[in-house]
This record gives structure tokens, sequence and C-alpha cells, in this order.
């Protein structure tokens, strides 16, 4: 990955920089550069609505003294550019105080994780929006009640390195494409929504094993499905939540619990509680940046550290958080891969990467047929959640109710009311079946990150319906 490194800033260079970082007596300092290339391509009514490409360029310079953080960043990689920056945030450092101090240059103009076999930048763009008119067509021919389509595709490419007083250089190229087809019908309970997605840390190969025709045609289906949808239920019963859709969940639920600086902070429900049962005896719940092609794959996180699979929480019991630098070397813990920043304009924090639930033993069809009254969950929306209680609220895309042991009739979208921690403990079946759901992306203090989640088919024994049904 050295190669990947050299060829975004000159290692010289970076030693020069970084003794320029550290020439004011701080402990620590690293530097952090991508360049990234994106295209982003949208389709509306038929009719192709937004084309773009774009590059973006620069670096994040760290410097700890003590319990002071200064923070500089910048578009300009020459080595003037980078001096400039790596002295303001030596300067920012030095002022002593606790906190972070970020400072704004104004720049004159100017290991991977999966094998790519073809770049999704070298394919004509004629060829992408040929796919999202094809994507249009066929959500339209699923039925005359389908009045709107709307279709995306999006792919980056993205070189990144990191350097650091201790001694580190590393780099990677983290390459990732995404489709997604939104079709809305109309009918007598009004407009209904079918949302579809696919994308991976992978090239355009991605649509070797995917048809957007068929991607569009479920979207459609969704849409359609809920036409005829009834009101979802009140109130507190079984739900089955079906697998890959309701990884989101423990995502929100316990993920965010799970973070160190979270933790550190007293804002988590689940700090000092290692060792403890916190889940399921059933539950074995993982954060795992190697998912080789996985929406959420890094082969570095963005400190330099290699990713790795980290369990979180084995067979009910809390056995680890995830840690970035700061936290770990605070803590005298080992890096766990997961300091993570949306770009060279933000400083790292600890986030997740890919967090699944490890396969059960049930069959998916029996977790159904065990459940006499509940509802089935096909896909979960988005949600909140607050880490200090876990208590969270999700919609639900999708759903259906179970009447003796039989999934029946679509419902109208409504909302999942629980808590975290409860969940974890109510889940008394576990199917099979993993998957891993749709690409998403991840909300915490202003930035974003993409990540994937997964779970088999399960059962919550109760969760609370927030319907609209008497």
């Amino acid at each position: 990955m050295q190669d990947v490194a050299s060829s975004v800033i000159e290692p010289d260079v970076l030693s020069r920089v970084l003794g320029s970082a550290m020439a004011t007596g701080a402990e620590f300092a690293e530097v952090y550069a991508e360049d990234k290339r994106v295209t982003g391509l949208g389709l509306d009514d038929g009719k192709v609505e937004q084309v773009s490409s774009g590059r973006d360029r620069g670096a994040g310079i760290r410097v700890v003294n003590g319990e002071t953080t200064g923070f500089a960043y910048t578009s300009d990689l020459t080595e003037t550019g980078l001096l400039a920056a790596a002295q303001a945030a030596a300067q920012a450092a030095a002022r002593g105080g606790v906190g972070v101090r970020n400072v704004g240059l104004v720049a004159s103009p100017e290991r991977r994780v999966s094998p790519v076999e073809v770049y999704p930048d070298s394919i004509a763009k004629a060829t992408k929006v040929e796919m999202l008119l094809r994507a249009n067509d066929a959500a339209r021919a699923s039925g005359s009640s389908i009045v709107q389509v709307s279709a995306g595709m999006g792919d980056s490419r993205k070189r990144i390195l990191v350097a650091n007083s201790d001694g580190l250089l590393a780099g990677d190229e983290q390459v990732r494409i995404n489709f997604r087809v939104s079709a809305v019908a109309s009918g007598d309970t009004g407009m209904q929504t079918g949302v579809q997605s696919i994308g991976g840390t992978i090239g355009f190969e991605l649509f070797d094993d995917n048809d957007v025709e068929d991607l569009a045609r479920r979207a459609a289906a969704q849409a359609l499905t809920k036409l005829r949808a009834r009101p979802a239920p009140s109130g507190s019963m079984p739900v089955v939540i079906k697998c890959g859709t309701g990884g989101v969940l423990f995502h929100e639920a316990c993920g965010h619990g799970l973070e160190a600086d979270l933790v550190s902070k007293g804002a988590s429900v689940y700090a000092g509680r290692r060792g403890e049962l916190v889940a399921s005896p059933l539950i074995t719940l993982v954060d795992d940046g190697t998912m080789q092609g996985e929406w959420g794959a890094i082969g570095i996180d963005d400190e330099g550290h290699p990713s790795q699979r980290n369990v979180l929480i084995e067979n009910g019991v809390l056995t680890d958080y995830m840690w970035d630098f700061l936290r770990a070397r605070k803590e005298g813990r080992a890096q766990s891969g997961n300091g993570r920043r949306q770009g060279y304009m933000y400083l790292p924090m600890v986030r997740m990467t890919n967090t699944y639930v490890l396969n059960g033993t049930e069959d998916p069809d029996d977790i159904v047929r065990a459940t006499d009254r509940g509802v089935y969950v096909a896909q979960l929306g988005g949600g909140s959640v607050d880490t200090a209680s876990g208590d969270f609220v999700f919609g639900m895309v999708e759903a259906y109710l179970i009447e003796d042991g039989r999934i029946t009739e679509p419902l109208r979208e409504g909302n999942l009311i629980g808590n975290g921690p409860q969940v974890l403990q109510d889940i008394d079946l576990l199917g099979n079946d993993f998957a891993m759901g749709s690409p998403g992306t991840c909300g915490k203090d202003g930035q974003g990150v993409p990540v994937g989640d997964g779970q088999p088919t399960l059962r919550v024994r109760a969760l609370t319906i927030g319907g609209t049904a008497a």
C-alpha cells in the first residue's frame, strides 16, 4: 500500500511536514490526505436530470499535546501548503487548554479492501444513462398504477494516505458504486413508495450479478403491494424481522453505544458493562471492516490502522468496544480499526464499518410459523436512537401481518418503538439465513461515512408498533 500513499504525497515531504508539526514539543502528529473522484447520475420521470463528476484533494493535519488537539486542513498538497497547515495545527495544540481547535486554510487555486476488475470511472456515461433508462422502463412496465420513477447511480474512487510521528506510513484505495430505484404507485389509499438499492466496495462488476431491471421491478412491486395495505396495528406484540433488513436496528440501537468515545463520555448505556450478559445468549454481534465487497469495507481506517474483525457481543456477553487511536491510547487498549472520518476536513472519531449478527439455527419459515400473531418486517427504514438510554424509533418501509403462523396482509408504514438493550434481551428466535442489507451512510457529529449491516431472520418477543389501526 506504500505505493498508493506515495502517489498522493512523497514520503520525504511527509517527513518534513511531520517534523514541523512536532517542532513545538507535541506528543503526536498525523497527516491524513486523500484524492477522491466521484460521479453521479440521476433520472426522474424518464428524464436524466443529473450527470455530474468532481474531484477533491486535500490533507488534514492533527497535532496532539496533552489533552489538547490542534487540527488544520488544506487543499494545497504542495510542501508549502502542507507546512503551513502543520504549523497552524501545532500552534493551536501548543496554546494549552482542553479541546480541539480547527483551522481552515485557504489554498491557492489549483491494503485495498476489495479487488476491482472494472473501475467505474472507465465506463462511459452513456452506458450508465442507458442503465437508468432500463430501470425506469422496467418499473413502469410493472403496472399502470406506477406514476413516478426515479433512479440514481453513484461511484467514487478514493486514494488515501496516513502518516504519523510514530513512523507509520499507510495507504489505501477505496472504490465504491451504488444503484438505487424509487417507484411511486397511486391508488385508492393514496401514494405509496417502493425503494430498492444495491452497492458495494467493488468495481462495475457489481452488475455482473445484479440486474437493474429486476431491482426496479422489486421497487415497483413493493409500491404496488402497499396500495392494498391495511393500517398497521398499535401496541406491543412479537415482531419478526427479515434477514438483511434488520441490521440497521443493531447499528443504531446498540452499535453506537459500543463506540468508545460515547462510552468514555458516559453517553452510552453500555458503559462499564464489559463481561456482563447484555443480550440474549443467541446473539453474537460483530463489526468487521474486512468484509470483502461490502459497503463499509476498508483496508485501513482513517488513522492508518488495518481493518479487522471485532467481536463486540459474544453469546450475549459484552466483550469489547470499538476504539480509535486517542481513546485506545488513553485507556491502554489496542486500536480496533474504527477511527474514521468523512474526509480530510474532519477529525477522525470512533465509527462502525460493517456491523452484523451471526447466524442462528432456526429455519426462517419456522420462526414465522411459531408466531401466532405479530408483524413481519420485510424492510426497515430510517430511525433515531438515544445512546444514553437506548430508546429508539424506526420506520417500517414494508411490513405484513402475521396471523396463525402465516404472513397475510400488507401493512401501511408504521413505526417500531423500543429500547435497544431490552430488544437484545428479547430476541428469542434466530434464523440460519444471514444476509447483509443495502448500503447505508451513518451520521454522527455532522460526519457521514459508508457503513454496512446485516443479520439473519429473527424474532423479538415484544416490540411496540406505532400504527394507526384502532
